[in-house]
């Protein structure tokens, strides 16, 4: 029987221990100072705007952990003795192990602005997070959101939820135009601005001024404006939250390092989600995946091959989904914010601008590359098996029903999209049947 200790109890960490426990017989512990049990972290959100408590976002009961065998310490790990095989913790005690999974996490972005560690300045990632959200935002007149990313539209809905008024700051030209394509990211900015959110493009932070108290009172821009806030969310990305293994002698770099197996630089030693870097990425996917689902993905396979079965890592095309206040976001596959030269795409918009279907194929082959969806949801297991097939654009339009999440209770644009392919390719016209996934086809 081994000692296996996971360093982090998020989604990646607390996967591995579940299914380790389902295969062996192996000492399990998970080591965390930030909560004692697990819980989804994408639904801290919903705690602050009062549609859940926190023990709803416990997936299993606190009884669980001892019934499965499943030893918990909270407490930060402040060094990690490879050689010794052994952990240091903050309580000076030590933990050894046989087997050793780092499963970090991320940690929200600093860059260095004068001012960023004042009280009421603070990302959104961690339960501790949360509670400090929850002091630092009680009968303040404006917060200011640094950073244009998804956790930056969480939060601007967190504090909406509370009647705060919400100014948003954005270096770029358009919100997310560096993953979304131009509509898309345009789109984002019209349902920014339509919840009543002062969104900023083009600017910048360069200082957050503190009051007597040393609390910030105010933001100045790039440009010299002077915003009053007493509170500011610093959204800008996470990067991944690796300084306890810097001092190992485990190799990092943005991340600790791993192969597809999730193997480190140093034997019996695994990283596992929002902190292992891929040495080498696979194909049209990031060499760091600081994503929900692939973080369960890493845990279930590292378990495998600590369990005696060795798994490479093969997750198939890349997927996420978000949320822009009430517009879902989904994409499947390779959709890039500008296309390549070799690269085309069939994009419809709705007349209200809030859902939008983009399929993007290869010029030559016709294949499809990947789905953009806004407001409108497409099964996984149809897009995922068009895209590992090598589906042409003719056969995933023409079949493009079967992919609609449920047509009972969502309203169907196929047609719309129909109507584009067939103005696109005026010499191969598809026309629907009315029938579920049927279209005919008229060579002309």
């Amino acid at each position: 029987m081994k000692k296996i200790v996971i360093i982090g109890n998020g989604i990646s960490g607390i996967t591995a221990a579940r299914h380790i426990r389902k295969m062996s017989n192996h000492a399990i512990t998970v080591i965390s100072a930030e909560t004692d049990h697990f819980f989804s972290r994408t639904a801290l959100m919903y705690i602050y705007m009062g549609h859940m408590k926190y023990e709803h976002t416990k997936p299993y009961e606190d009884w669980f952990w001892e019934k499965n065998k499943i030893d918990l310490v909270r407490d930060f790990v402040i060094s990690i003795d490879t050689d010794r095989q052994k952990l240091e913790l903050q309580n000076g005690r030590g933990v050894a192990y046989d087997e050793l999974i780092i499963a970090t996490g991320s940690r929200p972005n600093k860059f260095g602005w004068p001012g960023q560690d004042l009280d009421g300045v603070q990302g959104m990632y961690s339960f501790q997070d949360l509670e400090n959200m929850e002091v630092y935002t009680k009968n303040i007149n404006r917060a200011v959101i640094v950073g244009g990313g998804l956790i930056g539209i969480e939060m601007a809905e967190m504090l909406l939820s509370r009647n705060i008024p919400v100014t948003f700051l954005v270096r770029e030209s358009s919100f997310w135009n560096k993953i979304l394509p131009a509509e898309e990211s345009e789109m984002v900015n019209r349902l920014i601005r339509s919840h009543h959110v002062d969104l900023r493009l083009v600017t910048e932070m360069k200082d957050i001024l503190a009051d007597k108290n040393g609390r910030a009172r105010a933001v100045v821009t790039t440009d010299g404006e002077e915003i009053p806030c007493q509170f500011v969310g610093l959204t800008a990305g996470v990067s991944p939250n690796i300084d306890m293994v810097k001092a190992s002698k485990i190799h990092v770099d943005r991340g600790v390092v791993v192969n597809k197996y999730f193997e480190t630089s140093v034997p019996n030693v695994y990283s596992i989600g929002d902190c292992a870097q891929f040495e080498t990425a696979l194909p049209n996917r990031k060499s760091i995946e600081q994503v929900w689902y692939t973080g369960r993905m890493h845990g279930e396979i590292v378990a495998k091959t600590i369990c005696g079965k060795k798994t490479a890592y093969q997750p198939g095309p890349w997927f996420n989904s978000a949320k822009f206040f009430d517009v879902e976001y989904q994409v499947y596959g390779d959709v890039k914010n500008e296309m390549l030269d070799s690269e085309d795409c069939l994009y419809w918009e709705h007349e209200n601008g809030q859902h939008s279907i983009r399929i993007v194929f290869n010029k030559s082959t016709k294949a499809l590359l990947g789905i953009n969806l806004m407001g409108v949801r497409y099964r996984h297991e149809v897009c995922d098996r068009w895209l590992q097939q090598g589906a042409t654009i003719k056969e995933v339009v023409g079949n493009l029903k079967k992919a609609n999440f449920d047509a009972e209770f969502y309203k169907e644009y196929e047609d719309e999209i129909l109507k584009v392919y067939n103005s696109k390719f005026p010499e191969e016209t598809l026309k629907s049947t009315g029938k579920r996934g049927l279209f005919a086809v008229f060579n002309q």
